[in-house]
């Protein structure tokens, strides 16, 4: 799928994903996957709804669910690079995934985020109102 707004572009076609860029941005710029590697971008990309961003065939930003298509999603990897924020293109990324038809009637969606809980919010998510119900099995060295 592809929906455009200006000259940018997101789309979900896997082979248009430059996989390079979006290592670099992951390793170099974000606080959650410095330490990630090629071949396990290739399992997340292989493994997960993506969504490119591009301006003039250059990749721009990227997000990415996991999902089962039916119950759950989890939402992960999303940014826009530094020099394009602030022109609403997180907000279009995060509104094409959540009109995205594939992506409808789940019981729960969830995600980790530092830092744009604000953003988030906009779309429905909000802190887990159990959190005592939620667990998690964290390798901080897993790669």
């Amino acid at each position: 799928m592809e929906w455009q707004k200006d000259k940018f572009i997101i789309t979900t076609n896997r082979d248009d994903l430059q996989i390079e860029v979006i290592l670099d941005y992951l390793v170099n710029q974000s606080y959650w996957a410095g330490n990630r590697t090629f071949e396990q971008m290739e399992t997340v990309i292989n493994n997960s709804l993506c969504f490119g961003v591009y301006k003039d065939e250059k990749q721009i930003g990227f997000a990415r669910v996991v999902t089962d298509f039916a119950t759950f999603a989890y939402l992960g990897d999303v940014y826009i690079l530094p020099e394009y924020q602030g022109n609403g293109l997180g907000k279009w990324l995060m509104e094409v995934i959540s009109d995205h038809p594939d992506l409808q009637g789940f019981r729960r969606w969830v995600l980790a985020t530092r830092d744009a809980h604000r953003l988030y919010e906009k779309y429905g998510f909000t802190e887990f109102k159990h959190p005592e119900r939620w667990m998690e099995k964290a390798a901080p060295d897993a790669y």
